[in-house]
């Protein structure tokens, strides 16, 4: 008979295994990937799917993968916020905003985004539906309401909205359907969920496993809790983006930098995909510009979304150095203009693509930390996958510094990312960087 103590370490073994293992497979073409986020009302004059399909060369030139429609139906007029009302305030999950186009056009423009070879996932707002939804009408018991009977809202500033009840079980199968209608009928390739730890967990694991039936999607969560990956290929990582928006104010450092992603490996399964960030259209409406709240570290911030685990994402606008606060009820319409962050952005989305190190999941590289001359201020490190390996240097400061770095992992050919010089290095390496300035380099 086995003892109790050998039980439990073969029953902790199992459990450690089957926690490693996800429910969900992610789909093969979203490793290498970089996801854009569209504001479809404020992208073009015309604000609607034609206005935006004539971005889509520049989009494929810029070399993001994956289009991320803010939502794009109907919204709600019942105690509506602004003019034209808020994306999220959904009054019919089966239907088209008549402001962007029709379902055809929809389409057309998904089948076109798929010739070139990206993919596309909407927006999708479970949690709660506008005052004018059907469902309200239909089946009222779909609520959760007051002492009264009267529908409220999930949280009391989103006056244009009410709470969906998630004990109903009838709620789940309309919802399941309305997610698949879309898979089906557009042949999109998945969703972004907003507020989805608002929603059972059950109720993702359930409808996750109803879409994959139809061919394989992915899935984000606007959420950052390690459950969410039971059926979510992605969250967001809220922690690094806070430390970030710090770090430039000087309240924050590397070190704040590097416990947050040793934490975050051992917390995630390896098969998580993490989304970094230093602008959404919450951050930017809300809580100001990437100007405002990083300033001069913009652009450090913005090319170490890149290099670290897993996948970085670009708002729009943001390759043409947005800075402004578009409007989250109005028209407001992004300045389109030349600038220096296309190119940028142009060129690291391709390094990711190209480098198996920059890869998300557990198809991507191990990130390892190389101590240097100035800990405090300097973030150094190499992303390791078989033999590909990139060194990433970041000054995290106002002062301009000489940076040593020694280390054994350091020796052979590298190639300057910026510059393209090719150089040899024996362990110890010397690179001068400017205030918020970084380099990263290639090995041969």
């Amino acid at each position: 008979m086995l003892s109790s103590r050998f039980l439990l370490i073969i029953v902790t073994i199992i459990s450690f295994s089957i926690s490693q293992h996800p429910q969900t497979k992610t789909p093969e073409w979203a490793f290498d990937k970089t996801i854009y986020e569209v504001n479809l009302r404020q992208y073009s004059e015309e604000g609607n799917f034609e206005g935006f399909r004539k971005h889509l060369p520049r989009l494929k030139e810029l070399g993001v993968g994956i289009l991320w429609f803010m939502p794009i139906h109907p919204i709600g007029e019942l105690n509506r916020k602004g003019t034209l009302g808020s994306y999220y305030s959904v009054k019919d999950y089966l239907a088209v905003n008549p402001e962007f186009g029709t379902i055809d056009d929809f389409k057309k423009l998904v089948k076109e985004i798929h010739s070139m070879g990206m993919y596309v996932i909407i927006d999708w707002v479970a949690n709660h539906t506008a005052w004018d939804h059907q469902w309200t009408k239909t089946h009222p018991e779909f609520y959760n309401k007051d002492a009264d009977g009267n529908f409220i809202s999930p949280v009391d500033d989103w006056s244009d909205v009410i709470d969906l009840n998630y004990d109903n079980k009838q709620l789940w199968k309309e919802m399941i359907n309305a997610l698949k209608f879309w898979v089906n009928e557009c042949d999109i390739d998945g969703y972004r969920c907003d507020v989805a730890g608002m929603v059972p967990i059950e109720f993702w694991i359930e409808a996750r496993k109803e879409l994959d039936k139809i061919k394989p999607v992915f899935m984000l969560a606007e959420w950052d809790t390690p459950e969410m990956h039971k059926a979510f290929d992605m969250t967001y990582d809220w922690n690094m983006h806070k430390i970030m928006n710090a770090a430039a104010k000087g309240k924050t450092n590397v070190n704040d930098i590097i416990n947050h992603l040793t934490n975050d490996r051992e917390i995630y399964t390896e098969y998580a995909f993490r989304m970094q960030f230093t602008d959404n259209h919450d951050e930017n409406s809300w809580n100001g510009t990437v100007k405002e709240r990083l300033g001069d570290a913009a652009e450090c911030f913005a090319v170490l979304t890149f290099l670290i685990p897993d996948m970085p994402l670009i708002y729009s606008g943001q390759e043409s150095g947005l800075n402004k606060r578009l409007s989250f009820f109005e028209k407001d319409l992004i300045p389109w203009e030349e600038h220096k962050f296309f190119n940028l952005y142009k060129s690291l989305t391709k390094l990711k693509k190209n480098n198996e190190a920059l890869h998300c999941g557990i198809q991507g590289g191990d990130i390892k930390f190389i101590p240097n001359n100035n800990q405090q201020n300097i973030l150094s490190f190499i992303r390791v996958k078989n033999d590909k390996i990139i060194l990433a240097i970041f000054n995290l400061s106002e002062t301009p510094y000489e940076v040593l770095l020694n280390d054994n992992r350091l020796s052979g050919k590298f190639k300057n990312f910026t510059t393209k010089e090719e150089l040899e290095i024996d362990k110890s390496f010397t690179v001068k960087l400017d205030k918020w300035g970084w380099n990263i380099f290639i090995k041969k």
